[in-house]
């Protein structure tokens, strides 16, 4: 693996052809990308939207194609279709999965919101259109692909438990009861759920998967249960892994996160850094956190974010440079540095999100040059 590989997190903004009303305009941007992207026999897509001759799905296909034509475009090394297909990353996993309810959207942060679902039995799989999408990028796909899940810890942390508490009994106290019921629910999400479809696509030629933990630090005290609920859903699965975590504090990982099978751990450092060149450490405030994983002799790569996926201000490649070279700096090993975004880009609008990315990877083969250079 060459040093500082370029890699998608996941999200994209939908294509200005998924949105609810197909207009004139939504037309104009779907040809202007098809033509800026490369998109092939993009005009057959230009004449069914005109014609008001198509179907959902095949939309949803088109989309997955432009997205994956963006980020190639851009350049990246590892990509993924923007999860174009999908509603949003945990109601998306959760509406395949039986014995929940959804009661309605609870805010995140600013405009931010999820429908949120209670457990009401034990989880069970209704079905599984992740081997669909991952066969479709696949097939279409010019670079290596990524496929990024949802995971255990995090669908628990977000779910009202409606089944586990109650099944507990009364025995022993609250507290106790309800540790027990959190871990008995995180680990059937793990291997009723999320493993069952990790190992599907692998099975089907998948080479990366990527977890999306967001939740693993909101209780400190379940840190751990995140890492063994993480490990036991890899179990003897042959596949490079990714643990994505963004704007969190990282600090509570330790030392449990030491204990993950992961290859990779992609974090956020880019939204809390300078946007000032260079490589001192007053420059680059965002990326002090990397002392921990080196402090600590963490084995994985870590993958921090280089990209500030919540401004439209587009970093100069030399800023991604400075940035790689001192995570590389601070980790003590350049090959243990990957370039990626914050988080996905799915708030962006495309022209900023490809010009991100088009910076990523310049700057990723700039900070190359200056370490290979003799």
């Amino acid at each position: 693996m060459r040093l500082f590989p370029t890699q998608e997190i996941g999200s994209l903004m939908r294509a200005p052809f998924l949105r609810k009303r197909i207009d004139e305009r939504a037309v104009a941007e779907t040809e202007y990308w098809g033509r800026v992207l490369g998109v092939e026999e993009y005009q057959v897509l230009l004449e069914k939207l005109r014609r008001g001759e198509f179907a959902a799905e095949e939309l949803r296909d088109w989309a997955s194609l432009y997205a994956l034509r963006l980020h190639e475009a851009a350049g990246l090394d590892v990509v993924w279709d923007g999860e174009q297909k999908r509603i949003e990353m945990y109601e998306h996993a959760m509406r395949q999965v039986g014995g929940v309810e959804f009661l309605g959207k609870v805010k995140v942060w600013d405009a931010e919101t999820y429908n949120k679902a209670a457990i009401r039995s034990k989880p069970r799989i209704l079905e599984n259109s992740y081997v669909s999408e991952f066969l479709f990028a696949k097939k279409h796909a010019r670079r290596e692909v990524k496929v990024p899940l949802t995971g255990p810890y995090t669908l628990a942390e977000w779910s009202f438990d409606e089944y586990y508490v109650a099944k507990a009994g009364r025995q022993g106290s609250l507290i106790q009861r309800r540790r027990e019921a959190k871990r008995e629910m995180v680990f059937d999400l793990a291997l009723e759920i999320v493993r069952p479809v990790v190992h599907s696509l692998v099975e089907k030629g998948a080479n990366r998967i990527q977890i999306d933990e967001p939740a693993a630090t909101t209780k400190p005290d379940e840190v751990q249960l995140f890492v063994e609920a993480f490990n036991e859903l890899v179990r003897g699965i042959s596949a490079r892994f990714t643990i994505h975590i963004c704007y969190s504090d990282y600090s509570l990982l330790f030392p449990h996160i030491l204990e993950a099978k992961s290859h990779e751990l992609s974090i956020e450092c880019a939204n809390r850094d300078t946007v000032r060149a260079g490589v001192e450490h007053e420059n680059r405030r965002g990326y002090q956190v990397l002392k921990l994983f080196r402090d600590y002799s963490a084995s994985f790569a870590i993958a921090p974010g280089v990209i500030d996926v919540h401004t439209d201000f587009i970093e100069p490649p030399e800023l991604v440079r400075d940035r790689l070279l001192y995570s590389a700096q601070l980790l003590g090993d350049p090959s243990k540095v990957i370039a990626c975004n914050d988080c996905g880009l799915r708030t962006r609008r495309w022209e900023v999100a490809l010009r991100k990315e088009k910076n990523l990877v310049e700057g990723a083969r700039m900070a190359r040059e200056s370490v290979e250079k003799p």
